[in-house]
């Protein structure tokens, strides 16, 4: 293969840390990234067996940097690297960087699941005595079994016995639950935790979630969305522990450093907005394998998540073009604050999983500072507050 035409010195860009430079063709693209301070893992000296080393070359013009990248760009897999893949495999699109020349323009990504030993990014949660008081509750009943002379359904007995114990009248069930109440209400021995999901605006409860017997534990995300950093924490919705924090970077960086570069990218790219939408959902969900890691928690027990982000970012974990938010008067598509199911965006948790997203106030005043203003409460001050 032949390095494009009339390019000696080749820009590579690294991401998601946003540093660049130009290399003589062939080049290793792991020498490039330790000739810029690029954290690449390597422990076995270059030799194609530790695996460590896995970059993703992203294609398509990226306009704002004036790089068009390509996997034509790199140099074809050698033996070794041939030789790893055939025995210890490579995810697709994943290139080993130290048997991987320059041969053009490239925009690399750095796959945050293969950096073991970086810094770890993240942002601690503020200890605070708080008033518990969660969209979700946990709701433990004994139900009546099935008798030849009160022909109600399974469904109907658990109704009543969560308005007998529990004061829960015009109960709604998720539908997704209405095949399986036989078995686990008899799995149970005609007992059963069920998780009722009531928001304090609405008149209306409903069952989202239901185990046989006793299920005394169950989890809720909280999610920052910036534009540089994610931010989460699982939570426990009973005790209001926090069982586990973790972060990463943004990887729509690649696709601008800042808003306006991305929102511009959406503008020029018909696949834009789809494409960034895409890899800060899987940077979530990435979060959610860590966090549930480290709280040694199922995402089967993850009922609830609440979002926080800028507009910008709002719009796009949302799936929304955010093109009007680049000019005035700044239009938001949605400004209240928007009640899903988790699965809605792709994001798999528990089943019946609720995702809440707070609102934004203006088109450059988003559901961060909502979140902010609602968790310091400036207004019920006396003196000034910097936020």
């Amino acid at each position: 293969m032949n390095p494009p035409p009339n390019i000696t010195d080749p820009l590579v860009l690294f991401m998601p840390s946003g540093k660049r430079g130009r290399f003589p063709v062939g080049t290793p693209v792991l020498d490039a990234a330790r000739q810029l301070g690029v954290y690449v893992e390597s422990v076995c000296g270059g030799r194609a067996t530790c695996g460590r080393c896995q970059i993703e070359v992203q294609e398509g013009n990226f306009a704002k940097h004036k790089i068009v990248s390509s996997n034509e760009h790199i140099s074809p897999k050698g033996a070794k690297e041939e030789r790893y893949e055939r025995v210890r495999g490579l995810p697709e699109r994943r290139r080993l960087s130290c048997s991987t020349q320059i041969l053009g323009d490239l925009v690399i990504d750095v796959p945050q699941d293969t950096v073991i030993n970086a810094q770890t990014i993240r942002k601690d949660a503020d200890t605070r005595v708080i008033a518990r008081d969660t969209a979700i509750r946990m709701c433990y009943v004994e139900i009546e079994e099935p008798d030849m002379h009160k022909p109600l359904g399974d469904l109907d007995r658990l109704k009543i016995a969560l308005m007998k114990d529990w004061g829960l009248k015009n109960l709604e069930f998720d539908f997704y639950l209405m095949p399986q109440v036989q078995g686990i209400l008899r799995k149970g021995n005609w007992t059963a935790t069920a998780a009722i999901h009531k928001d304090a605006d609405s008149d209306i409860a409903r069952v989202i979630a239901l185990w046989p017997g006793l299920k005394n534990e169950a989890y809720g995300l909280a999610c920052d969305i910036g534009s540089t950093t994610i931010a989460m924490h699982l939570v426990s919705l009973l005790s209001g522990r926090v069982a586990a924090s973790s972060g990463t970077s943004n990887p729509q960086i690649r696709f601008g450093e800042d808003l306006m570069s991305r929102v511009s990218y959406v503008m020029m790219n018909p696949d834009g907005r789809e494409g960034m939408t895409v890899a800060v959902r899987e940077a979530v969900s990435g979060l959610v394998d860590k966090v549930c890691a480290e709280g040694n928690v199922q995402r089967n027990d993850i009922l609830d998540a609440v979002f926080v982000g800028n507009p910008i970012m709002h719009h796009l974990f949302l799936g929304i073009d955010p093109t009007e938010l680049g000019g005035a008067p700044f239009a938001l598509a949605v400004s209240g604050a928007v009640r899903i199911k988790a699965s809605d965006l792709g994001l798999k948790l528990n089943q019946g999983a609720r995702l809440y997203m707070l609102p934004c106030i203006a088109g450059h005043v988003g559901a961060d500072a909502a979140a902010v203003t609602r968790s310091e409460g400036p207004h019920r001050q006396d003196e000034m507050m910097l936020i």
